[in-house]
């Protein structure tokens, strides 16, 4: 059954039995929202914090590397699993298994995806375009998750021609999900361009009976209130802003408790947190650290910390042979002699510093199973591609 319409308070965030002070939500983004980078997200803010995409099948068969990566960190409460399934038997048994076994306080259902590798299947934000296949996951994660809040996270939809957000909400709501987030943009725009804030504000007027969160261009704790007074979202969920960034959440937490403090003011002051070099190279080698941690090994620590380096320290003035050397960084011991050789002087580099990173591009043309667009229910020519959707255990 649909769960009762519930209130929530102003200035936090209430997704049916979990509560979070701050209305700001960690996007779950593969290989990145691991418990090492949940953690130190959270030693800086408040809010809530998604771990990668697990699938459901792989959870369900307890694949050992699902089972890691949907665990909890120390403290870690609420605990957030971001999950995606295909099939409504299997994500009815993951639900159940989640809620037996206290795996999680919040499951968020993963229909916004836009990776050719998850849509060609039939997959992520290709998915609610099968309204009947999209209704019934729904229904099964919500009738298996018992007091476990479920929420959705879509994309507008395919391409311009083909919009699946105002359909797929109103079932998720009639359903019982607990909240929705938006993506303003569609499958085909990837992450190009502008986020559409528009239709995150049209959908808060369209599903009323629950809270809205808004994704897509928070690059600032500003960005984060602008989006919210433009569009009035309950929230906001933060992906590639916080990328090398995890200070973004100070900044997100006082900006809000700022608006809360003073609501008739349109953009309050608050305090912001600007980090030195020195600084960041202290929160990279905690980052490393937590991972070393969480990987249960130095070496895969410093090979997954690689690919944060840059993100880390855009706009900082460390020359190129220092950022060459990090990106090839085999060891902690050798992380903190490159990060004591920093300028133990040089302060944050401001507008450098700031503004869009991570993945971007250009527009996409869809990667759908042939013949995807010509029902908006599930054929017998589909069911190929959807057999195949969930092989892999994070799906981007």
């Amino acid at each position: 059954m649909p769960r009762p319409i519930r209130e929530w308070p102003a200035g936090g965030l209430t997704i049916g039995s979990v509560h979070v002070n701050t209305p700001v939500v960690l996007a779950p983004m593969a290989g990145v929202t691991n418990t090492a980078f949940r953690m130190l997200c959270r030693e800086f803010g408040d809010g809530l914090f998604v771990c990668e995409m697990i699938t459901s099948r792989a959870l369900v068969e307890r694949n050992p590397e699902a089972m890691r990566l949907i665990g909890a960190g120390p403290g870690e409460r609420p605990h957030s699993v971001q999950l995606y399934g295909i099939d409504p038997p299997t994500v009815a048994a993951a639900l159940t298994m989640i809620r037996e076994e206290g795996l999680a306080d919040h499951v968020d259902l993963n229909f916004g995806c836009p990776a050719p590798k998850v849509t060609r299947r039939g997959g992520g934000s290709a998915l609610p375009w099968k309204l009947d296949l999209f209704t019934a996951i729904v229904r099964a994660a919500v009738s298996h998750a018992g007091e476990i809040p479920v929420t959705v996270k879509l994309r507008m939809g395919i391409d311009a021609e083909h919009s699946t957000f105002r359909e797929a909400a109103r079932i998720a709501v009639q359903e019982g999900a607990a909240a929705i987030t938006l993506h303003g943009r569609t499958m085909s725009e990837h992450y190009s361009g502008n986020a559409h804030w528009d239709a995150i504000a049209e959908l808060v007027q369209l599903v009323p009976e629950v809270p809205v969160l808004g994704n897509g261009d928070i690059w600032s704790a500003e960005d984060a209130l602008e989006m919210v007074r433009r569009t009035g979202c309950a929230g906001v969920e933060v992906g590639r802003g916080c990328l090398g960034r995890p200070w973004l959440f100070a900044d997100l937490t006082a900006a809000f408790a700022a608006q809360r403090a003073h609501p008739g003011l349109g953009a309050p002051d608050f305090p912001r947190h600007r980090p030195g070099l020195a600084e960041v190279g202290r929160i990279l080698v905690r980052h490393t650290e937590l991972l070393a941690e969480f990987f249960d090994s130095e070496e895969h620590a410093c090979r997954d910390i690689r690919k944060h380096i840059a993100w880390y320290f855009k706009g900082y003035p460390i020359g190129g042979e220092s950022r060459r050397r990090l990106a090839r960084v085999e060891t902690l011991e050798e992380l903190r002699d490159l990060v004591g050789d920093l300028d133990p002087d040089a302060g944050y580099p401001g507008a450098a510093a700031e503004g869009a990173r991570g993945r971007a591009g250009t527009p996409k043309r869809p990667h759908l199973p042939e013949g995807w667009l010509d029902s908006r229910l599930v054929g017998l020519a589909d069911r190929d591609a959807l057999a195949g959707a969930e092989l892999g255990i994070s799906g981007g």
